[in-house]
């Protein structure tokens, strides 16, 4: 099981005797954490969730709001009173869509299916319009 409320789960072993937590052990350069693919026994003492939104290709936006809001969040746990709220986040800016960050080919396809008719294709048509958009993916598959 992975998630991001790390200390919540910390939590859990100590109050259940079958719960046991591992962690991703990892390395940080710089402002970079490179995780090292080794299990190692114990809870994660940090939340890697921002540095891997960044690795996962998220928007810049998004990353640089998430880091944002994580440094208001430590100073307000590391200080231990509460600080000014968070500033409310702009809901148009960050509403993700399943097409950003992908490459390009996919963009192509997904303006191409916004101009479909689907009800009034025919049989053939669709099979038509489905090998266009399979000949894209092969075009611009790693084997090519």
């Amino acid at each position: 099981m992975f998630a991001t409320h790390y200390h919540e789960l910390n939590e859990l072993e100590n109050k259940f005797d079958r719960i046991c937590n591992y962690h991703v052990t990892h390395k940080e350069v710089g402002n970079k954490i490179i995780f090292l693919r080794k299990l190692a026994r114990g809870g994660s003492t940090h939340s890697f969730g921002v540095h891997v939104a960044r690795m996962a290709g998220m928007p810049v936006s998004l990353v640089e709001r998430a880091n944002e809001i994580l440094a208001q969040l430590e100073e307000k746990n590391l200080s231990g009173k509460v600080t000014k709220q968070l500033k409310k986040i702009p809901t148009q800016n960050f509403q993700l869509n399943i097409f950003d960050g992908l490459a390009e080919d996919l963009k192509r396809i997904k303006e191409i299916l916004e101009h479909v008719e689907i009800n009034s294709l025919t049989p053939v048509e669709a099979l038509m319009k489905l090998n266009e958009l399979k000949g894209i993916v092969k075009q611009h598959s790693p084997a090519h």
